[in-house]
């Protein structure tokens, strides 16, 4: 049993099962989140609740944080938190954000000697409960060793990206990018064999057994092929950010992204038909809409 104490900040969709499964490796973990009805499961399970992110934390501990945006983590990480949190203590940042952000982050936290790794996750919320998603890390080498008994215990493979804080989160923006430009390709796919007369559930199954046979495609494509978009594990607002993010990261370095443009474009749209509410992989439905189904 571990007997580290850490402090978790953002119980969401992802952040929720996260907590859960430190908790189960042994981890003392005080919880703070913004709707502090969200904290009641976790205290079940042994997790101290706390009314504020500064009352959260430990001197010289760990804190992770899985907040929804850029914003909510400056706004969480405060001066008074950090000067709290102090020499020796350890910000695990596993949100999506910016890697400018990150970077911001990171030179903040250096003024009071608290050390700040950026570790996103790619997994959804059944990933990390089974153990199976993957954290990109990077930051101050010293805290990174320190760090990687507790990543390790979430998820099965830790990528190091070196000791620029905003390298794992171009990594993130990457793969989220990935992500949602393979479900528009299996969305634009699948409309065009049903508009040919052929279920979106055989081309599917075909396709993800042999030239695609990945978990993306395996698992994302389901979705998109039998339009299951609820319950939301990833809302289609927290997809158009991550686009968002992409291309301003992209245009910071003068990288032209048509295809992640088009994305924006499929998100702005689901969201102006009501959509707020799905899974980001409604995006999907635009090819539908577009053919007419």
């Amino acid at each position: 049993m571990m007997s580290e104490k850490i402090a978790f900040l953002g119980l969401g969709n992802l952040g929720t099962p996260i907590a859960e499964r430190l908790i189960h490796s042994g981890y003392e973990l005080t919880v703070w989140n913004r709707t502090i009805s969200k904290t009641e499961e976790l205290a079940k399970l042994g997790a101290k609740v706390a009314q504020t992110p500064a009352e959260a934390v430990t001197p010289g501990a760990f804190v992770i944080s899985v907040l929804s945006n850029d914003a909510a983590v400056e706004e969480t990480f405060t001066n008074e938190l950090l000067e709290k949190l102090g020499k020796g203590g350890i910000h695990i940042s596993m949100s999506t954000i910016s890697p400018e952000t990150s970077r911001k982050l990171s030179r903040n936290h250096q003024e009071y000697d608290v050390a700040y790794v950026a570790a996103p996750i790619f997994a959804r919320p059944e990933a990390v409960k089974s153990g199976v998603g993957n954290i990109c890390i990077s930051g101050n080498a010293d805290a990174k060793e320190k760090v990687k008994p507790v990543v390790q215990t979430l998820v099965k493979g830790v990528f190091d990206f070196g000791e620029d804080p905003g390298a794992a989160n171009v990594i993130k923006l990457a793969g989220n990018f990935m992500i949602a430009a393979s479900m528009e390709m299996m969305a634009e796919a699948f409309t065009m064999a049903e508009k040919n007369g052929i279920p979106r559930q055989s081309i599917y199954e075909m396709l993800t057994q042999t030239l695609f046979a990945a978990p993306i495609f395996q698992n994302y494509g389901k979705i998109v092929a039998q339009h299951t978009y609820e319950p939301a594990a990833f809302k289609l607002p927290l997809g158009l950010k991550d686009i968002n993010l992409t291309l301003q990261t992209a245009a910071s370095v003068h990288v032209s992204m048509p295809i992640a443009d088009l994305l924006r474009n499929r998100f702005v749209s689901a969201l102006a038909k009501g959509r707020e509410n799905l899974d980001w992989g409604a995006l999907a439905m635009g090819a539908s809409d577009d053919a007419g189904l």
